[in-house]
């Protein structure tokens, strides 16, 4: 039984099923750890002055309540990425 193969030689992308990037190369992590990042001086910085009565209008706990908010937000944002990506191990081109 002979194999014939046609090829098509219109200039079309292909993705791959396998093209989803490592998390730590994405605009959304980037994003995430900015936004981390600023949390973190945001706490530090704000009512530490006298202005506030000696209230810290920004403290560590709320600070711990925003990060934590963004990582599950990081987490569902990776898991949308990855909910279509159906990998196969076995590729039969026979």
């Amino acid at each position: 039984m002979a194999n014939t193969q046609t090829h098509n030689d219109h200039n079309t992308t292909v993705r791959n099923a396998n093209d989803i990037k490592v998390s730590t190369r994405t605009l959304e992590f980037a994003v995430y750890v900015l936004a981390v990042i600023a949390t973190v001086i945001t706490a530090a910085v704000v009512g530490d002055n006298a202005s506030e009565n000696g209230l810290d209008a920004f403290n560590a706990a709320q600070a711990m309540e925003y990060i934590t908010f963004l990582t599950v937000g990081l987490m569902v944002a990776r898991g949308l990425a990855k909910s279509g990506h159906r990998g196969h191990s076995n590729n039969n081109n026979a």
